[in-house]
């Protein structure tokens, strides 16, 4: 059906007549209802007719193109909407066609994004040339370049390279991801605070609706041993004897309440370690920007780390321990000091790079090993690969990790099960070791791994809903 738009639109330009005749014929194909107008779900459904959806598109398109704000489109939106998008369009392709030859090949696309401070390969670029590559020349001229785009919303360069690259806020509780990226002109309009708005409530809405298996792994790696076998369901029905079903969200309140600061702080931090580690004007290279990130995560969480250990206390306590987030801090203030916030703190910063670096290699992996063997006419695989891509690499990082995230709640537990003996790292794990065996630097890893397709997934249904409701698409 791709073919269909490409028929309509082969010889049409968006200031002729045979222009307005394509648009008619592309209109009534999209008017399934014949009252004439296009709604978003006509929408949808022709653009998945074509081959060509994409996810968020109809609804920008309709938004965009709504003068009367009714809801969908007529002729008239519909026509005015394609030529200002096709004015758009012939502007980003004249800035992408360095020579001027009227085609864009692949040391162009290259050079483009390198100008941008985006580095990628050959072998990337030819495979974004492919997508868009009609005749196989693995040229693209004006033609090609209008088919692939008149029905995305995305219209300038920033937004095109949106579309050819993966980038999300997924949070899913436990990651350390590096920071998102953004554009100059995101940062100038004040785009880029409402994408860290959009990912905050994301991960405040996961995180509650995951709260209960994140308690119960918490209870497992801090309670069960092979001395004392806790199941899942065992350490759900504790739970919930001792305190009642509710408290089963104990210490998602602050566990909530630290992710604005914690982005705020990795953003920040970002920026600054990305001018630090390149030269003035340069380009930044993909290892610098792995390690700002990790630099900025690791800034953030040393900020941050009194919430994390006030998380674990709270996630821990018994009925009546404690009355509220400031009654336990006050408390281990008074009966341990200030040491205390810090309890677990090194093995926390240690399970950064591991846990960063391996879920960004096998994510890349998966993503193009996907591409290489299934990608047909689009360099986007999609939102369910994407999601698929990020939920393994996730494991896989986390699988790395775990042991020392158990050592790390132990350590911030601790002090107040065991408050005359305070084992420092290397002993824990020895000690655990010892005890239960290697699987017990694993335990509690069944609900944190359970937690992560229903937490990726509320987060990425949360964040395009608010990606939608202020106005911004990425």
């Amino acid at each position: 059906m791709y073919q269909t738009l490409r028929t309509l639109l082969s010889n049409a330009r968006c200031w002729d007549a045979d222009s307005e005749r394509s648009y008619q014929d592309l209109f009534e194909r999209l008017d399934t209802n014949k009252d004439g107008k296009v709604d978003v779900a006509e929408l949808r459904e022709g653009l998945k007719a074509m081959g060509i959806f994409r996810q968020g598109a109809a609804q920008k398109i309709v938004s965009s193109g709504d003068q009367n704000k009714d809801g969908c489109l007529d002729f008239n939106e519909f026509t005015k909407y394609l030529k200002e998008h096709e004015k758009k369009l012939w502007l980003t392709f004249k800035s992408l066609d360095k020579n001027d030859d009227g085609r864009i090949d692949s040391s162009e696309i290259q050079q483009s994004l390198a100008e941008l401070g985006i580095d990628v390969s050959r072998e990337d670029t030819l495979k974004i040339l492919q997508s868009m590559d009609i005749d196989g020349t693995m040229m693209v001229d004006w033609n090609e370049w209008r088919e692939h785009f008149l029905l995305c919303p995305a219209h300038n360069l920033e937004e095109i390279i949106r579309y050819w690259k993966h980038s999300s806020v997924l949070d899913i509780g436990d990651s350390i991801a590096i920071p998102d990226e953004f554009t100059e002109e995101e940062k100038s309009t004040g785009g880029w605070w409402k994408q860290l708005v959009a990912g905050a409530v994301a991960g405040a809405v996961s995180r509650t609706g995951t709260a209960p298996l994140d308690r119960v792994k918490v209870f497992m790696q801090v309670h069960s041993s092979k001395a004392n076998q806790i199941s899942l369901l065992g350490g759900f029905k504790q739970m919930i004897v001792e305190g009642g079903v509710t408290s089963l969200w104990r210490g998602n309140g602050i566990n909530v309440l630290k992710i604005a600061p914690e982005t705020a702080i990795k953003f920040m931090a970002y920026e600054q370690y990305k001018r630090l580690l390149s030269s003035e004007g340069a380009k930044i290279e993909t290892h610098q920007r792995f390690l700002a990130g990790s630099l900025a995560g690791a800034t953030a969480q040393t900020a941050i780390y009194p919430m994390e250990v006030l998380k674990t206390r709270l996630t821990l306590r018994k009925t009546g321990q404690y009355a509220g987030m400031f009654d336990c801090a006050k408390k281990i203030l008074r009966k341990e000091g200030v040491k205390a916030f810090y309890k677990g703190y090194v093995p926390n910063l240690l399970g950064i790079l591991p846990y960063a670096g391996i879920d960004l290699a096998v994510y890349e992996t998966l993503k193009n090993t996907w591409l290489a063997h299934y990608a047909t006419d689009s360099a986007n695989p999609g939102v369910l690969v994407l999601l698929g891509c990020g939920t393994i690499s996730s494991t896989c990082g986390q699988l790395a990790s775990y042991p020392l995230a158990l050592v790390r709640t132990r350590m911030q537990a601790q002090a107040s099960l065991e408050p005359s003996n305070q084992p420092s790292m290397s002993s824990l794990m020895k000690k655990i070791v010892a005890k239960d065996g290697v699987f017990g630097l694993y335990r509690g890893i069944l609900p944190n791994f359970m937690k992560v397709i229903p937490a990726v997934s509320i987060s990425y249904v949360v964040y395009e809903y608010m990606k939608s409701g202020l106005g911004i698409s990425k």
